[in-house]
């Protein structure tokens, strides 16, 4: 609890202070946001607000964390899939930036690149986590009490995929309404510091400074938002809750404590699959999903606060399900 308490503060001060330094070093690069002019129209007035906020969270969360990596080196491969995914992020932010469009990467390269980095933490686990050089394919099952663990065998490798650059797209989409994707995400990782906390996981410090380095970003990610984390922070949050889930042994409690995650990217799927077949035709009146409520009359504080709390009530079903 110490740990997780101290990494919590120091990166709460660290992202605290770094955001406004941040945010008029970004303006004179003209690192703006470019918004898709088919989005809501409440949305155009956002065109230029700085983004790649993600950076100054992240060089938070990074301090943080390696002041605990030689007593919890657990935290390792986490912090490196988290900063990779967000060096993937940031390539797409700046040739978005470059091409002032709202397109960065293609699809099929920004899957490419989760991929690398998929199959480099695979590798660590594989080399690190079981003492007689095997994956651990075992995942704890929610409602068992913490007591029955599923193993996969062969299918924990599609499986292991699957969650991993699902989780990171689900953050991506769920980040596109003023502090949506950071509130949820900052009850996700306090679920997680919990958990960990109960089950002597040594994880802590990991989930404080993600925790804290995201509440300091939340000051100004706020509506009206000083500053947007890009897919430099979305891609690198996805990381972080789909590795420190793999690490936990709880990568299925992501469908439950992530439900916003896999709502958003699951509506954007439904849409464009739904679109194609039809000739046209939408169940949404946009996606992903939260844009849907903003067109039917929701303000994006009203969008925030209904995503977050239904996150919140998941988290507690999900210390119920331990």
């Amino acid at each position: 609890m110490t740990h997780f308490i101290i990494a919590l503060l120091i990166a709460f001060f660290l992202s605290a202070v770094l955001c406004p330094m941040f945010i008029p070093f970004l303006k004179r690069l003209k690192f703006g946001q470019q918004v898709r002019q088919l989005g809501p129209k409440e949305h155009l007035k956002k065109q230029g607000t700085p983004t790649m906020g993600g950076i100054p969270f992240l060089l938070a969360f990074a301090i943080a964390g390696l002041w605990f990596i030689k007593d919890y080196p657990k935290i390792v491969p986490i912090l490196l899939v988290t900063l990779s995914c967000g060096c993937l992020g940031a390539l797409d932010d700046y040739l978005k930036i470059k091409r002032h469009s709202s397109d960065g990467l293609s699809a099929k390269l920004k899957l490419l690149g989760q991929g690398i980095i998929s199959t480099l933490f695979l590798l660590y686990l594989y080399q690190n986590i079981n003492p007689q050089q095997q994956i651990d394919t075992t995942l704890l099952l929610p409602f068992t009490r913490g007591t029955f663990y599923w193993d996969l065998g062969l299918l924990f490798i599609p499986f292991f995929y699957i969650v991993m650059v699902g989780t990171n797209n689900g953050a991506n989409m769920t980040d596109g309404v003023d502090g949506l994707c950071t509130t949820v995400t900052i009850i996700m990782v306090a679920f997680f510091g919990i958990v960990s906390m109960l089950k002597g996981k040594k994880l802590e410090p990991i989930t404080g400074a993600m925790m804290g380095a995201l509440m300091g970003y939340l000051l100004y990610n706020a509506h009206p938002a000083k500053i947007f984390m890009g897919d430099t922070g979305s891609l690198a949050l996805g990381g972080f809750i789909a590795s420190l889930a793999f690490m936990m042994q709880m990568p299925l409690f992501i469908l439950l404590v992530g439900f916003i995650y896999f709502a958003e990217l699951m509506s954007c799927v439904i849409q464009v699959t739904y679109f194609k077949r039809t000739g046209g035709k939408r169940i949404f009146k946009m996606a992903p999903i939260h844009h849907h409520f903003e067109l039917s009359g929701w303000s994006e504080t009203q969008v925030v606060c209904v995503f977050g709390m239904i996150t919140a009530i998941l988290c507690i079903i999900g210390l119920l399900a331990i």
